[in-house]
């Protein structure tokens, strides 16, 4: 929604509303098309390249790594990533100052609120440093960025949760207590697939079997889907707040 006007010479500030559930959904769906794009395009067009490792055994999906590392697949998904982190991080202050709020007499909810901040940016940077750093560029900052993104994220979810149940506790509406129940079902998936993910790696890479890289690779679109799903949620929490755009002008003289 956009307001806006001209009396007497006067011009009242652009006003532009945006629902936040909204700006969550299309904060979501960024990576998420990126993804689905970057994968197709590579099993596609770069088959072969995408999907070959060192133990040279035939597999069938391309891993999210390898799919992010290929052009122009790369220039897609750093794309989606970099206009999706700002919104993102507008997220998790919104939830800092929400449960500060909620937990302001409350000292060990309000020290979690802290960690579920920092642990939220830090997954964000971790993301934004495995796209910005290829595996095929320098693969050890590949690879740390990749391992802070997957623990911050589980710690995140943890605390999330954690701070969810105590709001469940103490409130009476249904629409809490059904946020804490779906997050609580994602981290649980997400837990599952993180451990079959790597599983398959380890299994892949000692045994060098055909197949275990492929179910690697499925199994880790769907530690990034549960993850998704997870950050999904906050359309529940925030449904009926907005963010507002506000630009002012200067008075004309006429």
């Amino acid at each position: 929604m956009i307001q806006g006007s001209n009396i007497l010479g006067y011009e009242r500030p652009l006003v532009i509303r945006i629902s936040f559930a909204t700006c969550i959904v299309v904060t979501v769906c960024l990576p998420l098309l990126g993804l689905i794009t970057c994968v197709s395009i590579s099993s596609l067009f770069h088959f072969e390249d995408a999907t070959g490792t060192h133990c040279q055994v035939p597999n069938y999906l391309p891993s999210i790594s390898a799919s992010i590392s290929l052009s122009p697949e790369c220039h897609i998904w750093r794309f989606c990533i970099g206009l999706h982190s700002a919104p993102r991080l507008l997220v998790a202050f919104t939830y800092f100052r929400f449960y500060k709020t909620r937990f302001a007499a409350r000292s060990s909810e309000s020290t979690l609120s802290c960690l579920n901040l920092a642990f939220s940016i830090s997954e964000n940077l971790g993301l934004l440093l495995l796209t910005y750093v290829s595996s095929n560029e320098t693969y050890f900052v590949h690879k740390e960025g990749f391992v802070l993104f997957i623990v911050s994220s589980l710690i995140y979810m943890l605390i999330t949760c954690r701070l969810w149940r105590s709001i469940k506790k103490y409130s009476l509406s249904p629409g809490d207590a059904k946020s804490h129940h779906w997050k609580v079902r994602f981290l649980l998936l997400n837990v599952c697939f993180c451990a079959f993910a790597g599983f398959f790696y380890w299994k892949h890479n000692m045994y060098c079997e055909s197949g275990s890289y492929t179910f690697f690779a499925l199994f880790e679109y769907l530690v990034v889907f549960s993850n998704m799903a997870f950050h999904l949620t906050a359309v529940w929490d925030f449904k009926s707040r907005e963010v507002v755009v506000i630009s002012s002008f200067e008075d004309k003289d006429f």
